[in-house]
C-alpha cells in the first residue's frame, strides 16, 4: 500500500475504502474530462542484463516489440496454458514494468522469482513507491500536451516524462494511463485536476469493459486460456515469438483446436453487479464446466450492470445465458472489435 499517495488523495478530498480504493463525492459521469486514481493496480519492475530473454520465456507477448514508444498487454500462464495473471507491459529505459491488480502482485512476484534461476535480473514490487492514474475525455490530449514530450497518437502508444510513462489506451473517447514515482504522479494530479474531475476506479473499469479489455483477478486465476478472453485480439498474444510457459497449449488451440467459448460483452437489468469468477448457466450448455464465468462487471449510468463474460458460443447463439442458476438473463452487446474468421473454438 502506497501510504504517501493515499495521504495525498485524502488531502484532495478522497475517502479510502478498506480495500484501498479511493472514492470521490463528485459524480464525473457528465464531466468532459475525468481523472482516475488507480490505486487498485500494483507495479512490478524487472531489470537486469537478461530482462528481455527472461521475460520472453515467460510471457504470451513478444517482449522484443516493447519499447518506450509502444506498450503491450500480456499474460503469464500455467503449463496448461491457463492465465495466472495478465497485465500491461511498459518500458522505461532498461526497466520493464508490469502493471496488474494489486491482489495478484504477491503471487506474480513469487512465480517470476522462482523462474529466474541464474538469469541476471531483479524482480521488485514498486507498488509502495509508484502510483497510477488515468485520464479520459475529449480534453485529455490538450491537458497532457504541455506535460509530456508528446502525446501518443495510436492505441498502446507510449512516451516517457522523467520516470513516468504515459500510454494511450482504447476507450470511447481519448484515454490515457500514467504510471510513475509517487512524487511525479502527485505533480501531474495537481496540474490535471485543475480541469479534470476526480473519478472512481469503477468508472475506469467500465471503460475497460466497453473496450473489451479483460482483467484477471484473484478469483479468476487459471480460469481462462488467453484466447477465451480475446487476448489475441487486443495485442496480448504473439503466435510467432517461440517458446514460453504454456505456449504449446495456446498454440495448439489457435491452430488445431476449436475455441468453444470466448469473451463477450453483455448487460444485466440490475446495478448489483456480480463479482469476477461468478458462474453463468444456460440450458444450451453441453459442458460439465458450466456455461461460463464473469470476467468483470461494473455499474453503468442507467442503473444497469455491464459485463465481460467468457461463455460457450452455443449458449450465446441461442441467447440463453443467465447469472447463476436462477438469476437475470444476459443481453449481449457489441464489442469494439471483430472476432477472428474463420471462427475457431476449446473448453
Amino acid at each position: 500500500m502506497n501510504s504517501e499517495w493515499q495521504t495525498f488523495l485524502k488531502s484532495r478530498g478522497a475517502t479510502i475504502d478498506t480495500d484501498g480504493r479511493s472514492r470521490f463525492t463528485v459524480d464525473p459521469t457528465s464531466a468532459e474530462c475525468a481523472l482516475f486514481d488507480l490505486s487498485h493496480l500494483g507495479v512490478i519492475a524487472v531489470e537486469g542484463a537478461d530482462t528481455e530473454q527472461f521475460l520472453q520465456g515467460q510471457l504470451t507477448n513478444d517482449i522484443r516489440e516493447l519499447s518506450e514508444e509502444h506498450s503491450q498487454l500480456s499474460s503469464h500462464c500455467s503449463p496448461k496454458g491457463r492465465m495466472l495473471a495478465n497485465f500491461r507491459l511498459l518500458k522505461r529505459g532498461a526497466t520493464v514494468l508490469l502493471q496488474m491488480p494489486a491482489e495478484n502482485i504477491e503471487a506474480m512476484l513469487k512465480r517470476l522469482n522462482m523462474f529466474k534461476l541464474m538469469s541476471k535480473v531483479t524482480v521488485d514490487d514498486l507498488s509502495d513507491r509508484y502510483a497510477s492514474v488515468g485520464l479520459a475525455g475529449d480534453c485529455a490530449e490538450d491537458l497532457l500536451a504541455p506535460l509530456f514530450p508528446k502525446v501518443p497518437e495510436l492505441h498502446n502508444g507510449a512516451t516517457v516524462r522523467h520516470d513516468t510513462v504515459l500510454v494511450r489506451l482504447p476507450g470511447e473517447s481519448s484515454r490515457f494511463l500514467m504510471v510513475g514515482p509517487t512524487a511525479d504522479i502527485i505533480d501531474l494530479w495537481d496540474k490535471l485536476s485543475e480541469t479534470a474531475v476526480p473519478a472512481d476506479a469503477d468508472r475506469w473499469a467500465l471503460i475497460d469493459i466497453r473496450a473489451g479489455l479483460p482483467t484477471v483477478y484473484g478469483t479468476t486465476v487459471e480460469a481462462f486460456v488467453p484466447q477465451m478472453t480475446n487476448m489475441q485480439l487486443v495485442d496480448g498474444v504473439s503466435f510467432t515469438k517461440g517458446c514460453y510457459t504454456g505456449q504449446e497449449v495456446i498454440a495448439r488451440m489457435q491452430y488445431l483446436g476449436k475455441l468453444k467459448r470466448r469473451m463477450y460483452r453483455a448487460e444485466l437489468d440490475t446495478d448489483q453487479c456480480p463479482r469476477p469468477g461468478e458462474e453463468l448457466t444456460s440450458d444450451a450448455s453441453s459442458s460439465g464446466q458450466g456455461a461460463g464465468r464473469v470476467v468483470d462487471a461494473r455499474p453503468s449510468d442507467d442503473g444497469r450492470c455491464e459485463l465481460l463474460v467468457v461463455v460457450e458460443n452455443a449458449a450465446v447463439e441461442r441467447n440463453d445465458v443467465r447469472l447463476g442458476e436462477n438469476g437475470p438473463a444476459l443481453r449481449f452487446l457489441d464489442l469494439p472489435y471483430a472476432f477472428e474468421e474463420p471462427e475457431q473454438s476449446a473448453d
